[in-house]
């Protein structure tokens, strides 16, 4: 069965996405769940029974609460050294005091991957693991309907108040009995988004008809976003943030009577932030966040200040239940934090262990089958039993040393009990679905074979491809390979001892992929055979036979499939900018030694022949090309190279070309200690960080300005006058919006002018981006519609691509402007000095321009990792957070780098249509006059033969 080329395309795009879902379906492992928490819900359990007759302890309730109210400050991307560094001495002085000389707890709490705000509010308040599927659904939260802590003290009666980020109130609607949410995605407020918060809490703080207040505050989120940790509005931040919870808890000392119980405040962060300013990430200063507990019913501290001891992010959801007498959510692997509780009698700090333990034994049994062998479960029984033999003792009233230590015997056996459950169970998070993870990237792998295979019949210019599917679907080998797959489907799904997403498909379905497989297999084979079949055919041309690969060839080759493979380990992805700095560079070098060998083949054969042959082969090629007339290419003969090395040889370009190769690797070295990323070496300083630091704005502001002049241009040379004008004032207004923000100064401006928002400067440069980009289109439609000049759609492309250019410039950062730069000056260099004159194919050109745009999306500071996104420009032009533009925005400048090399393609290969078609029709008029001048010639000599014969 024939396909054209697009119905080809189509097909396999469908079954990628196919094998893409089957293969995330695995990826992304299931949460620990306990049982719906509108389920039945058994007595809280009661104290472990005494061993022997006539023992019984009667605590079978959950123990009253310890604290009468609990305000929990929850400050956005908090790292852990803004309160214990230098930074919390210097602008949270009131903490600080609180933290060595008053009445605390000071831990660091460590916060698993994702590190994004909705899964770590999900991690704070039911105390189990999020997976990385949570990161998709943050930017429109659903309603939480695990068992957490909101709803146990809904639950309860008692009244909760929340001010802060909405996403609280997505997650948990209808639950506080007053809120008012801030959005949390405009990223350039800094001040209103606090203030909303600030604003209540006078009026809340005087009144006594709440039992749970919530604040989560935005701004350091923000200032980190757009300006990063070492920003100076981070200072003037943190002292604001003291200064909040000064006044909550002198407001909490002065309410507390002697009879009644004492307040607590939380502080605590969702997550942290990298040394760029975002979060997502693995990183230190992304996991590692402040978690501080205070309040006069513990003891005052004394004695020198020691390292906060690292616990959980779960365990906070625990310990507020235990603190506010509520029961621990069915979900949490989280431990109590003991120190928390440490002020109450051996027998209630016992009792809040067990009950603790006896919720994640609960929850290991209904969600592992062997649960009895688990270690953790063997020493939480032995623990309990010993519990028992302590209650024996209390209850016969025995108040000897004994008894005291017996207990804190007891005790630490639960600690280790408690530890190695929430070990088990967190290990349960990071489980795959081996299965359906390989069934997808079989589908997947079958259809980038189907078309590679098919990559040489896409590129001629009929663009047909036969797909043998027929013979493939009634062939034995279809039927065996069916039953094999079966076989196979049968026997994992029977042995898996863990939930298989494939397995729990309907068989039908299952049986269906299946046959899927097998049917791409076969006609894969069948392509191949057919493959091989016409290799073994006789050459009837020898003169236009295609020659062998050359090392450039090889090298595209090799380094694509070398670099599939190298994601099959995490290290490789995790740096996987180092694969392609590498494979560009290796390129680099074969270019060169590629055009060496184009100057040096002139001195050994004459070029003169090889041309002239060539010339006529390429007339009758481009002439038939433009009139859709299928002719054997020959770009790839040995006759195309000598006629192109006379070509070469005759430019004046000639040692600019061999000089390109190495311009462009002295431009990538220099991109590469511009941003460093991955995760081994991202901490490191690199250039980047150096033009971005307060002192050094003047040299950013030197280089943003000669990078926009250089970006205009190398720009400019093929647009109209009016999106020459329209570039030239649409980049100052780029550096007019640098200069609003205050990221660079204009040289009559201070620094310490105040920073806008830049809203008009953005939107002007939009204004001309959208100027831009319509004339492109305007001039394509008028290529597809009325005109058929082909010079006229790649004028279109070019504008279309140079509006483009102008919304990265807006969008980048000013110290990743020369990235921009380095992007256009490569294309141009490749594009005049290496591609043209070495007559590349459309397929080696497609391809190292995909490498060159995955180099440049690292280049631009990206990684693997969703802390590295730079969320900030999806607010560049916007008053308020607008969904759409803002995911836009944030995606177009994140993987600028690639688009832009990609439409650059298409430039490219359009002016080259172009070009050829030029070139054919002057062909064909030469062709005209040469096939004249030989008939006037043959005429001439028959006439003088003539007349000799008639002389004679």
């Amino acid at each position: 069965m024939r396909l054209r080329s697009g119905v080809l395309a189509a097909g396999c795009l469908l079954l990628q996405a196919l094998g893409v879902a089957i293969f995330l379906r695995g990826f992304f492992p299931l949460a620990v769940r306990a049982r719906p928490r509108g389920g039945p819900r058994g007595e809280s359990p009661p104290e472990p029974a005494p061993p022997g007759p006539g023992t019984v302890s009667n605590w079978t309730k959950i123990p009253p609460p310890l604290f009468k109210k609990v305000v929990i400050v929850l400050i956005d991307a908090l790292r852990d050294d803004f309160v214990f560094g230098s930074k919390g001495k210097q602008f949270m002085p009131y903490t600080t005091q609180v933290i060595e000389k008053g009445t605390s707890y000071s831990f660091i709490a460590e916060a698993k991957p994702p590190t994004v705000t909705m899964p770590r509010i999900k991690a704070l308040m039911t105390g189990s693991i999020p997976g990385f599927i949570d990161v998709v659904v943050n930017l429109n939260s659903p309603a939480l309907l695990d068992d957490n802590l909101i709803w146990q003290a809904k639950t309860a009666g008692k009244r909760i108040i929340f001010y802060g980020d909405d996403t609280w109130v997505k997650l948990f609607p209808k639950h506080f009995v007053e809120y008012d949410g801030t959005t949390s995605f405009f990223v350039s407020d800094f001040t209103e988004v606090d203030d909303n918060v600030t604003r209540h809490l006078d009026r809340v703080l005087k009144r006594e008809d709440w039992d749970l207040l919530i604040l989560h505050y935005l701004g350091l989120d923000h200032i980190g976003h757009v300006t990063g940790p070492n920003s100076p509005l981070v200072g003037p931040k943190l002292r604001e943030m003291d200064n909040i919870l000064k006044k909550i808890h002198i407001s909490l000392l002065s309410k507390e009577g002697e009879a009644s119980l004492p307040s607590l405040l939380v502080v605590c962060g969702d997550h942290g932030m990298s040394e760029t300013g975002s979060h997502g990430g693995s990183s230190e200063g992304e996991v590692h966040t402040p978690l501080l507990f205070i309040s006069s019913a513990f003891e005052k501290r004394s004695g020198p200040l020691t390292q906060p001891e690292l616990v959980q992010q779960t365990d906070l959801a625990s310990t507020l239940a235990v603190g506010l007498g509520l029961p621990i959510s069915r979900n949490s692997v989280g431990n109590l934090i003991l120190p928390v509780v440490g002020g109450k009698t051996m027998r209630e700090q016992l009792r809040f262990l067990h009950l603790n333990g006896f919720q994640l034994s609960r929850l290991l049994e209904e969600n592992t089958p062997a649960y009895e062998k688990d270690p953790g479960y063997e020493q939480f029984k032995i623990a309990e039993k010993s519990h028992g033999n302590w209650i024996k003792l209390y209850l016969e009233g025995n108040n000897s040393e004994i008894l005291m230590n017996l207990g804190k015997k007891v005790l630490k056996q639960y600690l280790e009990a408690l530890k190695t459950l929430s070990s088990s169970l967190s290990k349960q998070v990071a489980q795959y679905d081996m299965y359906s993870m390989m069934v997808g990237t079989v589908i997947i792998m079958e259809v980038l074979l189907l078309l590679l295979l098919s990559v040489p019949k896409a590129l001629s210019s009929r663009a047909e491809f036969e797909v043998p599917l027929s013979p493939s679907l009634f062939s034995l080998l279809f039927y065996l390979m069916c039953l094999v797959l079966c076989a196979v489907h049968v026997i994992v799904c029977t042995s898996a001892e863990s939930l298989c997403y494939f397995c729990s498909m309907a068989w039908l379905t299952a049986l269906g992929v299946m046959m899927l497989i097998s049917a791409l297999m076969c006609g894969i084979l069948s392509a191949i055979g057919k493959i091989l079949e016409n290799s073994r055919l006789p050459v009837k041309n020898p003169v236009v036979s295609s020659s062998s690969w050359s090392e450039v060839d090889v090298l595209m080759l090799a380094g694509t499939i070398g670099h599939v493979l190298s994601l099959g380990a995490s290290s490789f992805i995790e740096e996987e900018h180092q694969t392609w700095y590498f494979l560009i560079n290796t390129l680099c070098l074969a270019l060169c030694q590629e055009l060496c060998r184009n100057h040096f083949l002139l001195k050994e054969c004459d070029p003169q022949h090889g041309t002239s042959l060539k010339q006529n082969f390429d007339g009758i090629r481009e002439a038939s090309d433009c009139k859709n007339i299928d002719v054997p290419a020959s770009g790839n003969s040995k006759l195309d190279k000598v006629a192109s090395s006379a070509e070469f040889i005759k430019g004046s370009d000639k040692w600019l070309s061999l000089a390109s190769p190495w311009i462009i690797l002295i431009c990538c070295r220099l991109l590469r200690s511009l941003n460093r990323t991955g995760v081994q070496w991202a901490h490191r300083p690199d250039f980047g960080h150096w033009l971005t630091s307060s002192e050094h704005k003047s040299e950013l502001s030197f280089l943003a300005a000669v990078s926009l002049v250089m970006i205009f241009f190398l720009v400019q040379r093929r647009c109209s006058l009016v999106s020459k004008i329209a570039m030239a004032l649409g980049l100052l207004g780029v550096y007019s919006y640098r200069a609003a923000i205050g990221n660079v100064v204009f040289p009559w401006q201070h620094d310490s002018k105040d920073i806008s928002k830049g809203i008009t400067e953005a939107r002007f440069v939009f204004v001309f981006v959208l100027g831009i980009v319509f004339t492109g289109t305007k001039d394509l439609l008028k290529s597809q519609v009325i005109s058929a000049d082909s010079s006229v759609k790649s004028t279109g492309l070019w504008e279309v691509y140079s509006g483009l250019v102008l919304l990265a410039a807006l969008l980048f950062r000013p110290h990743n402007l020369p990235v921009l730069v380095f992007c256009l000056l490569i294309q141009t260099m490749m594009t005049k000095y290496i591609w043209r004159p070495l007559k590349f194919d459309a397929a080696q050109i497609t391809i190292m321009h995909y490498w060159f745009g995955q180099a440049f999306f690292y280049f631009q500071g990206n990684s693997n990792g969703i802390a590295t996104v730079d969320v900030s420009a999806g607010f560049v032009g916007l008053e308020s957070y607008v969904e759409i533009p803002a995911i836009f925005l944030t995606a177009f400048a994140t993987y600028a780098g690639p688009l832009l090399w990609a439409i650059h393609l298409l430039c490219y290969l359009s002016s080259e249509v172009s070009r050829f078609c030029s070139r054919a029709l002057e062909g064909q008029q030469g062709m005209k006059l040469s096939g004249n001048c030989l008939m006037e010639a043959l005429a001439s000599r028959e006439n003088v033969l003539k007349h000799r014969n008639f002389s004679i």
